[in-house]
């Protein structure tokens, strides 16, 4: 079964199993906010940085595994296997897009 995610979402997840950062300024709008292990990003530069650095870390991968809508939200659930405690977990990527692009990244 092929999992069928709006674009900014799709560029957001190969970005990420590929680590281009660089590739980010495609999928998040410039003031974007992503929330992740307890911090706030803000700003592209910041999400470009907080990407780069986990990538270092845990050199990750993310593997949809199903999408869902809850209002404005878009919900990514996927496996994230990579160099870290428990690998691989099941997380949630909460989206809010907005013009095309991720306007904020909850991540669960």
């Amino acid at each position: 079964m092929s999992i069928h995610l709006p674009r900014p979402i799709d560029l957001y997840v190969k970005a990420e199993n590929s680590g281009d950062v660089e590739a980010l300024s495609e999928c998040f709008a410039p003031n974007a906010t992503v929330r992740d292990e307890g911090r706030t990003y803000v700003g592209l530069a910041a999400i470009k940085e907080w990407k780069a650095d986990t990538k270092k870390k845990y050199n990750h991968t993310v593997s949809p595994l199903e999408v869902a809508h809850r209002g404005a939200r878009t919900i990514l659930k996927a496996k994230l296997s990579g160099n870290f405690p428990g690998s691989p977990v099941t997380l949630e990527f909460s989206f809010v897009l907005e013009d095309g692009k991720i306007a904020s990244l909850e991540i669960h």
